[in-house]
């Protein structure tokens, strides 16, 4: 269980801060959970710590992570116990600076398929997180993100067994079947699904027939019940592996305002154009493209096209391309802006991502080491977190 004991006040002082549009040196004062003061200068009063010259920014805001299902499954056929498994994730996030994340969980299951059967889990996994978290159990802010997968048999069932009272913070519409979006280049699908499941050329065949078949006869009534789900939750919609710009103006007629991993400069462009932001993993970042060989988040960034970063499957990315994404910019603040303040826009999270008087205490310590960050200390709602 969590020490929920709040230190009265807290002042973090000669620090170099990140604030919403500039890094001055000043200090941060926290009482009871909140940012009471910010101040500038390199003065250390009695009883401050002294960050000596550290960054010291608002906590991380992760939208869409794969990491806990990594947990409960640390190998193919392993089912880790799920309680312990949200508690080694929830530490992990908070190690890497992370105080708010959406923890990404699948609705849409395929049972008929012998080559990749794979059953529903999220409504259990929900519970056990919205229980932990209402106990004061976790580390850091945790908030439901379900994935909507549309080439899949069981998505209508599954998203009816949540309601409003879940308070699902993200519901982004996903579509994996092969021959388009992520999946456009079917030699690089067929080497990923063969290598993976130790699949032969005929079983791939039947496989990608079989796929194919399942979102021509259900994908179109999927993908408007995920509409509707995302509506009666009160939940964000995002879109996910935006291809083309026809691909962004559906997503547009939904009313969506988050685009996930677009695939292309083409969908990038189509998204600013509506009025859609655009969220790139920290792993195609710090890597230098994307392993599946679509648009390099890089070249998103230099062309103005980058808005929010995501620690898709490395939790450590997220710090690490924010800080990458401030060198290559030259301006720090404005790294930062992608992990903090804009993810936290766009979810409705008012009371956190800026260093502001009157919001919540979610903080994080680092400096750069070789120019890459290393980080000194978290903090949620001013409490130590790691």
């Amino acid at each position: 269980m969590r020490d929920t004991h709040m230190t009265q006040e807290m002042i973090l002082a000669n620090a170099t801060l990140v604030l919403p549009d500039e890094t001055v040196t000043g200090s941060v004062v926290v009482r009871d959970g909140t940012i009471v003061d910010i101040g500038q200068g390199g003065n250390v009063p009695v009883g401050a710590e002294d960050c000596g010259g550290d960054y010291v920014a608002p906590g991380l805001v992760e939208l869409h992570t794969d990491n806990l299902e990594r947990h409960m499954r640390p190998r193919p056929k392993v089912d880790w116990p799920h309680q312990a498994a949200i508690v080694a994730h929830d530490a992990e996030l908070a190690s890497v600076g992370i105080t708010t994340v959406f923890d990404a969980l699948r609705v849409g299951s395929i049972l008929s398929d012998p080559n990749k059967k794979y059953g529903k889990y999220a409504r259990s996994v929900a519970d056990e997180i919205l229980s932990m978290r209402d106990s004061g159990g976790l580390r850091i802010s945790h908030h439901i993100h379900l994935r909507a997968e549309t080439c899949s048999e069981s998505l209508v069932e599954e998203l009816a067994e949540f309601g409003p009272e879940d308070r699902v913070g993200i519901v982004s519409l996903m579509d994996h079947t092969p021959g388009q979006r992520q999946f456009t280049d079917l030699a690089k699908f067929e080497a990923y699904v063969r290598g993976k499941y130790a699949m032969d050329a005929d079983g791939f065949d039947d496989y990608m027939a079989f796929l194919v078949g399942l979102h021509d006869r259900l994908g179109e009534a999927h993908e408007k019940a995920t509409v509707a789900a995302a509506k009666r939750f009160g939940a964000v919609l995002a879109s996910h592996d935006d291809t083309t710009a026809v691909q962004v103006a559906t997503s547009a007629g939904y009313g969506i305002h988050l685009a996930e991993f677009p695939t292309t400069v083409e969908a990038a462009k189509a998204n600013h154009a509506h009025g859609i932001a655009n969220i790139m993993g920290g792993p195609n970042l710090v890597r230098g493209g994307s392993h599946s060989g679509n648009v390099a988040a890089m070249e998103l960034a230099q062309s103005g096209l980058l808005d929010i970063l995501s620690s898709d499957y490395v939790p450590s990315s997220l710090l690490l391309g924010a800080v990458m994404l401030g060198q290559e910019w030259g301006d720090m603040a404005k790294g930062l802006h992608t992990v903090t303040a804009a993810p936290a826009k766009y979810t409705n999270l008012d009371d956190r991502g800026r260093l502001e008087v009157g919001l919540q205490a979610d903080l994080i310590r680092f400096r750069l080491t070789e120019g890459v960050p290393a980080l000194r200390a978290v903090w949620h709602k001013g409490v130590r977190a790691a």
